[in-house]
């Protein structure tokens, strides 16, 4: 067995501690050795029981002090949108399929999405679609090194969902005139 030499400041008594120290240092894990070059010292600090964190400050950050950045909001639109995608695909599909199942079939689709629950979800989709196609755009952006600044980020985020917002008011009034206006 290696000997150790303990130091003053190192663990003082007990059989224990020397026979841990010198298992340390025969399989080379001792943080001390020279030979490994790490002047490192061992730090004795008490258990978490022990310390009191200061009271007067949250221990994570709150509802109340914390700002959500728009980008991050952003960032969650674009997921919720892209799972919006995949239900409305399935609409998409539905509507293929009645078109070539015949007249009956697609009357019922015409009678679901000209109800107003069907001019819901087909709204919803067609913001899903656009504000989809433009976080994808803001990212191509960001892909080119570009927009990485922090107004730049926060001005691309809002354009995002304004431009969603506005591209689909644009398409929804182009389709209520396209189908004749008010009846």
């Amino acid at each position: 067995m290696a000997i150790v030499r303990l130091r003053r400041n190192q663990i003082r008594s007990s059989n224990f501690a020397r026979v841990h120290l010198a298992l340390r240092h025969a399989r080379r894990l001792d943080r001390n050795d020279p030979k490994l070059g790490a002047g490192v010292e061992r730090i004795w600090m008490s258990t978490m029981a022990d310390t009191r964190a200061p009271a007067k400050r949250p221990l994570s950050p709150h509802l109340q002090i914390y700002r959500l950045p728009l980008t991050m909001l952003m960032s969650g639109c674009h997921r919720i949108s892209g799972f919006g995608l995949y239900f409305g695909t399935l609409l998409l599909a539905w509507w293929l399929l009645a078109a070539a199942s015949g007249p009956n079939a697609y009357a019922k689709f015409e009678w679901f999405s000209g109800s107003i629950l069907g001019q819901i979800i087909l709204l919803g989709y067609t913001w899903a679609l656009i504000h989809h196609m433009l976080g994808g755009v803001r990212h191509l952006i960001w892909d080119t090194g570009r927009g990485f600044g922090e107004q730049e980020r926060e001005w691309l985020a809002a354009a995002t969902l304004i431009g969603s917002i506005t591209l689909t008011v644009i398409v929804a009034l182009i389709s209520y005139l396209a189908m004749g206006g008010p009846r």
